[in-house]
């Protein structure tokens, strides 16, 4: 973990816990890269509440209640999904705010439309979801540690922490 990624951690932890206040994730191109990454701070169980990995569309019906149909009509990589995603943690964790990522991480996967890099990241709290589109170049690690990083900073701007 880079220095830049252990200070907005620590950042986000602190904001949190002054407010009393806990995170969870919902990841498909990351693999659980961020929810490792925040629990690698010692002390995170006091404002991180759980993670859900769900590479496949079946795992984001059943483990958030994505609707089959909205993964049908906009596909996995999306601005719906992504919101999904977000809701979907939030009711089935006892998290104040969620981070969802879903993308193409690559190498293959890719298309015209949603070509390799491209990912959708969302922050929400059960008031707002913020969902945002990237394209983000290089390999599949590089382009899973941009996600880690536009996350967290994405999160960071939400709670007003950097």
């Amino acid at each position: 973990m880079t220095d830049s990624i252990t200070t907005r951690v620590k950042e986000i932890a602190a904001q949190l816990s002054r407010r009393g206040e806990k995170l969870c994730t919902a990841e498909s191109c990351t693999g659980g890269l961020i929810a490792k990454t925040l629990t690698d701070l010692a002390g995170s169980s006091d404002w991180f509440d759980r993670g859900f990995v769900t590479y496949s569309n079946a795992a984001k019906t059943d483990m958030l209640s994505v609707p089959e149909s909205v993964i049908e009509t906009y596909g996995a990589v999306s601005e719906a999904v992504v919101n999904a995603m977000v809701t979907g943690a939030l009711k089935h964790s006892a998290a104040d705010y969620a981070i969802a990522v879903t993308g193409v991480a690559g190498p293959g996967g890719g298309s015209e439309e949603k070509p390799v890099g491209t990912v959708w990241v969302g922050i929400g709290s059960k008031q707002q979801v913020v969902a945002r589109k990237y394209v983000f170049s290089g390999d599949r690690g590089e382009v899973r540690e941009a996600t880690l990083d536009t996350a967290l900073r994405s999160l960071g701007n939400i709670l007003k922490v950097g």
